[in-house]
């Protein structure tokens, strides 16, 4: 029989001491760490409840960084919205305020004002977050636009503003000066005086005419394509002080009137026209007159409303479509017009292939549909004109810019910053108008089609070849606020992302760069009268427009994202409080009931350790009897 020794792995009272001293080890380990246990194994039946709280707690610190970037940039951009307001609200003062003296280079000090302040816009709108542009929509990697002077000057190979503004105020005055206006008298009569466009879309428009003309006058008011109007004197001169006003349209929109007075007085004041002998004679006055007020309306105000027209031609692209001459089935076959029927018979004034009823032409998806007669809606007749079927493409393309047709070509617009696409059912007829089936073209600069300029007739679109393409970020579908979005909690986004294109933006440099661009002829006796004639306009259009965007408005939507991710944020600051709480009563322990736990087991061990050591001193020897 054979006797084991006493050790701790066959003792009781040795595996009662590891397992103190184990416990000791793991009381040791929480009071260290905090932690019930280091591994998810030792949290117990909640391990499962700690994983997802720790998941929770994640999310909620990812979201906060998120709100941190997304503050960051939203307060760039929002300091770049308030330097833009500001640099609006400048250049408007100083349009108000500066004096006319001209410098060298043939502007005011309000116009070296709005170069300075335009610059600084660019720059503003080419702001950055970190490595990110704010105001190129998508592309947040490419700046937003070119750089202020190659917006103005252009360079080697593109037209700049500066030089569209200058073919532009040569298409608009016309070769004569006379705003491609005529102003005759019909060869059967002397008492008529008759006024006329030119069919083109530069210059002035004839508008209204207003008469207090006593005696025989009759008026004929605008009319026709192109419009004209006439005056006839009949066969009674009118008296002293009897006005006539002819209202006009011009390039910007904005309007003008020429108010012409008979006076009897020789040589006749300013603004009037001498009564003569006879009404023949008094109508040689009143055309004389006419033809000079004319002339000094093309020569000021005009040049003012045609460089705002050129400006927003060069920041607001519009998609053109140009069509072949061709030519009508006359004969001889003549360049159709405007009158050129839509469809007829061989050797009369209509395309050479005829629309039918129930061809369709489609402008951007909406057909317009060709009808035997009573044409409504997005209907034409058979027999309509050209001019009538150009008329219902403008309404539903929404073009601002009408169509045109010169020497048989058309021309077509679109809306601001929208493509245009034309079809039709009738492939050859839509070709007898020069325009080839399935056409699509996408918004670009206008410019004056030419040269020469001063007889041009239509406009034209500038190509990134020839014209300087001002944004350069992305332009595709759908909002800018969409082209940036973060999503700050777990069903909630916010959009933040900006396009300098936007209309509040586009529409502040069109109009800040157009005053700091255009220069005068300081020897040209109306050179006062054009400076005032743009500050007036300038003014005007820096102040807010009813239903316009503004920059407020997307000053407001930044400031509602900001308040979305706040809210998000703060909710989120409670709910990870809430989390962290519920996390540490699972992982967590108890400093104090941990050292209690440890001071019991030390003394518990230490017992053990000094019974262990009595059981181990214990021998046979000591029970025997001493002899």
């Amino acid at each position: 029989m054979s006797i084991d020794g006493v050790s701790g792995r066959t003792s009781y009272i040795g595996t009662t001491i590891l397992n103190l001293r184990n416990q000791l080890n793991d009381l040791t380990t929480q009071l260290a760490t905090g932690k019930v246990s280091t591994t998810y194994a030792g949290q117990g039946l909640d391990r499962g409840f700690a994983l997802s709280l720790r998941a929770q707690i994640s999310g909620i610190n990812a979201f906060s960084d998120t709100a941190t970037n997304l503050n960051t940039r939203l307060s760039v951009a929002n300091l770049t919205l308030q330097g833009l307001s500001d640099v609006g609200t400048q250049v408007k003062n100083a349009a108000t305020t500066a004096t006319l003296t001209l410098n060298d280079s043939g502007q005011t000090s309000g116009q070296i004002t709005a170069q300075a302040a335009f610059a600084n816009a660019v720059a503003m709108l080419n702001s950055q977050s970190g490595d990110r542009y704010l105001f190129s929509g998508r592309a947040m990697d490419t700046p937003a636009t070119v750089s202020a002077d190659t917006m103005l000057k252009g360079t080697a190979t593109q037209a700049g503003l500066s030089q569209l503004i200058n073919e532009r105020k040569q298409a608009d005055q016309g070769a004569g000066m006379m705003g491609r206006l005529s102003v005759s008298s019909p060869p059967a009569t002397t008492t008529v005086t008759s006024i006329a466009e030119d069919g083109s879309p530069f210059g002035l428009k004839l508008l209204s005419v207003q008469s207090s003309l006593t005696g025989g006058a009759t008026v004929t008011q605008p009319t026709g394509t192109p419009k004209t109007s006439s005056v006839d004197l009949g066969a009674v001169n009118p008296k002293d002080g009897d006005k006539i006003k002819f209202n006009f349209t011009l390039p910007d929109g904005t309007t003008e009137a020429i108010e012409l007075t008979a006076t009897t007085t020789n040589p006749p004041p300013a603004g009037s026209f001498l009564i003569g002998a006879d009404t023949a004679a008094t109508t040689a006055n009143l055309q004389s007159t006419l033809t000079s007020s004319i002339k000094t309306l093309s020569d000021t105000s005009l040049v003012a409303a045609s460089a705002v027209a050129a400006s927003n031609n060069f920041f607001n692209p519009v998609a053109t479509v140009s069509g072949a001459a061709v030519n009508n089935q006359n004969t001889p076959p003549a360049p159709i017009s405007g009158a050129t029927a839509l469809s007829g018979a061989a050797g009369t004034d209509s395309l050479s292939t005829s629309f039918a009823a129930g061809d369709t032409i489609t402008v951007n998806g909406t057909p317009i549909t060709f009808v035997t007669s009573g044409a409504t809606g997005n209907q034409v007749n058979v027999t309509d004109s050209v001019q009538t079927l150009m008329a219902k493409i403008d309404q539903i393309s929404g073009t601002k810019n009408p169509s045109t047709i010169s020497n048989g070509a058309i021309t077509l617009h679109g809306a601001d910053g929208e493509s245009l696409s034309i079809s039709s059912s009738n492939t050859a007829a839509l070709g007898a108008l020069g325009i080839a089936n399935n056409t699509t073209a996408a918004p670009a600069p206008l410019r004056v089609g030419g040269p020469p300029f001063d007889t041009a007739t239509n406009l034209v679109a500038g190509t990134p070849g020839n014209t300087v393409y001002w944004y350069t970020g992305e332009n595709g579908p759908g909002s800018a606020r969409g082209t940036a979005v973060a999503q700050v909690d777990q069903s909630i986004t916010v959009q933040y992302g900006a396009r300098a294109n936007e209309q509040a933006f586009r529409y502040l440099l069109q109009n800040v760069a157009v005053y700091a661009a255009v220069t005068t002829n300081a020897s040209n006796p109306n050179a006062s009268a054009q400076v005032t004639a743009l500050a007036q306009r300038v003014s005007a259009n820096l102040a807010p427009q009813n239903g316009q965007q503004q920059i407020q408005d997307v000053q407001a939507e930044f400031a509602g994202a900001q308040t979305a991710t706040k809210a998000a944020t703060d909710r989120q600051t409670q709910l990870k409080g809430m989390a962290e709480t519920m996390l540490d009563s699972v992982e967590g322990v108890n400093q104090d009931e941990v050292a209690t736990k440890i001071l019991a087991l030390q003394t518990s061990l230490q017992a053990s350790y000094q019974t262990t050591s009595m059981l181990y001193q214990t021998t046979l020897l000591k029970y025997l009897p001493i002899s």
